[in-house]
This record gives C-alpha cells, sequence and structure tokens, in this order.
C-alpha cells in the first residue's frame, strides 16, 4: 500500500510514519503546506498514493484563541485542499484526523461520548476542526472518494510538545531535576480528559484504514477519563525531586471542559482495536524524553 502522511513530522506523524514502515507500506512523507493548494495538488499528483492519512493541522487549542483565522484556514481549508488533492490524484481513501474537542461541553449523564454526539464546539479550535468533519462528509458524498473521520480524543507519549498538558509537566519535572527547583507551575489540576498513548492511536489509524467504512465517524480514545491531578501525581511518583505543583494563572484557559470521555465502541467492532499501553508506562516514556531532552 502507498501511503502518503501529511504532517509527518509531526508528534503523530513521527509514531505513525514509523508503524507503516514497519508494516511495509510504501510511505511519503508530505511537507507542503496545506493552505498551499497548487502545491499540495501537484505533490499528491507526484506522489501517487492509495491512501491518505491526513495529520497536518494547527493542534494548540490555546494559540487557536490568539490566531482563530490562522487556525480555521490551515485546519479548515487545509484539510479542503488535501481531500482536493487526494481526489484528483485519484487516490482510494483519506484518514482525516479530526479531534473529540469538537464535541464541545458534555454533562456527566452524556458520558461516555459516542460518535452520535452533537457537535458543540466551543475553540476556535474546535469549530475549525467541525468544519474539517463537514468537508469530509462532502468529499465522501459527492466523489468516490471513500474519507472515514477519525475523533482522535487526548493522546500522549515521547516525543509530544511541551505545549499539551501532560508533556508540559513532565517537561517542567525534568527541568527541576536538572536545575534543582522544586516549584513545577500548573494550570488546572481538576480538568478530566480520556488520554490514550500516541502508539496506541497510531495502530487504530492504520487498521481502520483497512477495516473502516467510507463515510463513517470513528472515536480514538480509552473510555477512561483521569484528571490532570491524576497525571501530575504519576509524573511526581516517577521524579526522585522533592517537587511541589504551583498554580499558575498564565496557563488557565478562557473556556476549559470539565470532562471529556469517549466510547470506542465502534471502532473496536470494525477493527478488533482496543488501548494496550497502561498510563504509568506512557508517563514514564514520557519523563524519560524530556530527560533526555534537558541533557541535549
Amino acid at each position: 500500500m502507498r501511503a502518503l502522511v501529511t504532517g509527518a513530522s509531526g508528534f503523530v506523524g513521527r509514531h505513525l510514519v514509523a508503524l507503516l514502515e514497519r508494516a511495509g507500506d510504501d510511505v511519503v512523507e508530505n511537507a507542503t503546506d496545506i493552505t498551499d493548494r497548487e502545491a499540495v495538488i501537484a505533490a499528491f499528483e507526484a506522489a501517487k498514493p492509495d491512501v491518505v492519512y491526513h495529520l497536518a493541522a494547527q493542534a494548540d487549542v490555546a494559540r487557536s484563541w490568539a490566531h482563530p483565522v490562522e487556525t480555521f484556514r490551515t485546519n479548515a481549508e487545509g484539510t479542503l485542499n488535501v481531500l482536493d488533492a487526494s481526489r484528483l490524484a485519484e487516490a482510494t481513501r483519506v484518514m482525516a484526523i479530526t479531534s473529540a474537542d469538537l464535541y464541545g461541553p458534555v454533562t456527566e449523564a452524556e458520558l461516555p461520548i459516542t460518535e452520535h454526539h452533537p457537535l458543540r464546539p466551543v475553540s476556535p479550535y474546535a469549530a475549525s476542526k467541525a468544519a474539517a468533519d463537514m468537508l469530509c462528509i462532502q468529499a465522501g458524498l459527492a466523489s468516490p472518494l471513500e474519507v472515514i473521520r477519525i475523533r482522535a480524543f487526548n493522546h500522549l507519549g515521547p516525543g509530544q510538545s511541551k505545549h499539551f498538558v501532560a508533556s508540559a509537566i513532565a517537561q517542567r519535572i525534568a527541568e527541576c531535576e536538572r536545575s534543582g527547583a522544586t516549584d513545577v507551575p500548573i494550570g488546572n489540576l481538576q480538568a478530566r480528559r480520556d488520554f490514550t498513548d500516541v502508539r496506541d492511536v497510531v495502530q487504530s489509524y492504520r487498521l481502520l484504514a483497512e477495516h473502516g467504512v467510507p463515510g463513517e465517524a470513528y472515536n480514538v480514545c480509552s473510555g477512561t477519563d483521569r484528571s490532570v491531578e491524576e497525571l501530575a501525581g504519576i509524573l511526581r511518583d516517577l521524579s526522585p525531586s522533592d517537587i511541589a505543583f504551583v498554580t499558575d494563572q498564565k496557563l488557565l484557559r478562557p473556556i476549559d471542559l470539565p470532562v471529556v470521555c469517549g466510547d470506542y465502541t465502534k471502532t473496536m467492532q470494525a477493527t478488533g482495536w482496543s488501548p494496550k499501553i497502561p498510563i504509568e508506562e506512557t508517563l514514564s516514556d514520557l519523563l524519560s524524553y524530556w530527560r533526555q531532552e534537558e541533557q541535549t
């Protein structure tokens, strides 16, 4: 299978490319700016992929508040360009990675979130992903292109940017270990999210590329919600340093959903996939990654 991956140099992209290559796929790593329509079309026509994994995005929710137009252009207009380029290059299937953020606020009674939950985006990032989701539906209905939407919940693991909560905490702990400092700045400890190891996540992407139904949306998640406080506690226990978490008002978001937890039953039924890597192993590997980064 000839696979083209947008966002191949990113956190998830690097893990996905490694997996696809281990599986024997012929992988093309696309580095084209997805907002440059003509360049995207030319790159896809040269690559002639069978399947496109569309990961390229502006993925920082906090940044989306300060840069909403850039976020929308990248995530919505960029997705439109990728879909059109895939169709023109006669690709068979597009795996479009959107986000669970498009589901928006939920009550405890609505958990866990299934793919039938209404879209209620509250951040510019979430709105851009909801728009991308609609573009995927349109592309699948209007052409022979097989488009599968993957609604990924929070994922984490080695190599993740410090702009994401668990990785940020791990990076600050590693920095304290190196410097001898004791205070670790932190944001909202009470927010609860559904976290999955990125190495499990990319396994689901390839399985859905093989077994997913065109036109359908699939949640990729763990089915368990954990508070930021729980993750921070596990990371603190992994460190020999005597550290304390200190709330930093600058790290609080304008709107922070209290709880998000997904249901991956549909994905499991289609592919047999379920997450395997324990959260303790994920966080240990993440902290080890940042310790190595602090030494360089």
